[in-house]
């Protein structure tokens, strides 16, 4: 048996080790989520901006419609129940409130700044200093404001710089930080988040966006679907592959299969495989695994579709499918480089201990054979 005495260099053998694996994880996680809440922060300035745009194109809005108006924005980010908690009523002021500040609303323009920034400054020396200014200034720029500020002054300057914010983050990232596996949890939560918000976009168009059947193909619907376009900054890249008008077939096209346009889902669906297999590249086997292999199925899948496919199985089926998809890789990934989970030290120790023991039992054998 392994003396006593040594079980104090096994604990710190292996207390080294998981605290080396703790901070490997750690790094990773917060690389991830400061990209992934960057993301989001943009995508949803985009769904306010928009639609703070789209009221200007129609006039005399009742209470009934313009409630029926914000709706789909709270439905697009998965927070109506919490909205209804907190406001009485769906209107102007109250959803952008609660959207851009609401300290209770976890996915609010706010929140998401201060989570980005928060796990930019527990990775301080993995990021360059250009990176952490941009999520600092940008922290700073949304704290020094309330909706009331925002309502008196120019609305739509203020989303547009929460946009700014995020383009100059990415393009710094690209120009200064080294091309290491940080770099691949970085883009991996930037285009995971950006295929989610995408496929919930279109199926909040498909869901209320459209009030009446007798709209279809008519002035509200197009101003509705070049809505969608632009909230993706998709309608002059749009203009340039369908010069026609607006149709809702074509939009849907555009957005789902154009891989060469960087916010349709063919496109960040490809990238997230790329950058999961690169992450996966260390770990013997991984590449292989169920989750993965499903995902690439489904990536794979993607090509051999067509628009009248996705509407003959029916848009929100197809989205719903899509958001499944991402939400298994994500977790995948998530459980598999990110979290770690609590350890009974003294158990792992006395189970190498045994592993040692049989070791050593076995070996005259082996010399004797």
């Amino acid at each position: 048996m392994i003396p006593q005495t040594e079980a104090p260099v096994f604990r710190e053998h292996f207390a080294r080790d998981r605290q080396a694996n703790v901070m490997l994880s750690r790094v990773a996680g917060s690389l991830y989520w400061m990209s992934r809440y960057l993301e989001r922060a943009e995508n949803i300035a985009r769904l306010l901006d928009v639609n703070l745009q789209l009221l200007l194109d129609f006039e005399k809005l009742d209470d009934e419609s313009l409630k029926q108006h914000w709706l789909p924005i709270l439905h697009a980010i998965g927070d109506e129940t919490l909205f209804f908690q907190l406001y009485e009523t769906a209107d102007s002021l109250s959803v952008s409130d609660f959207i851009t500040f609401n300290r209770n609303n976890p996915n609010s323009l706010f929140n998401c700044l201060v989570t980005a920034r928060e796990n930019a400054r527990q990775v301080r020396d993995q990021i360059s200093a250009e990176m952490w200014t941009v999520l600092n200034d940008a922290y700073h720029f949304i704290s020094s404001r309330c909706i009331e500020d925002v309502w008196d002054g120019d609305v739509g300057a203020f989303y547009d710089q929460i946009k700014q914010f995020s383009h100059l983050f990415q393009g710094i990232t690209v120009s200064t930080f080294a091309r290491n596996e940080g770099y691949e949890f970085i883009q991996f939560g930037k285009y995971l988040e950006r295929a989610d918000k995408t496929s919930r976009l279109l199926d909040v168009k498909y869901h209320i966006l459209l009030p009446k059947v007798t709209d279809v193909g008519g002035a509200v619907d197009a101003a509705q679907w070049q809505a969608v376009l632009r909230s993706t900054s998709a309608l002059e890249a749009y203009r340039r592959f369908y010069v026609t008008d607006i149709l809702a077939s074509k939009v849907a096209q555009f957005l789902i299969f154009q891989d060469a346009f960087p916010r349709s889902i063919t496109f960040c669906v490809d990238q997230l495989r790329q950058f999961a297999l690169l992450i996966s590249e260390g770990r013997e086997g991984e590449s292989e695994s169920p989750p993965m292999r499903k995902f690439g199925r489904f990536a794979s899948g993607l090509r051999f579709l067509a628009v009248d496919d996705v509407i003959q199985q029916g848009l929100h089926e197809f989205v719903t499918e899509v958001q499944t998809e991402l939400a298994g890789l994500a977790a995948h990934i998530y459980q598999t480089y990110m979290y770690c989970a609590p350890v009974d030290m003294d158990a792992e120790i006395r189970f190498h201990q045994q592993q040692e023991q049989q070791q050593q039992g076995m070996l005259p054998a082996v010399v004797a054979g």
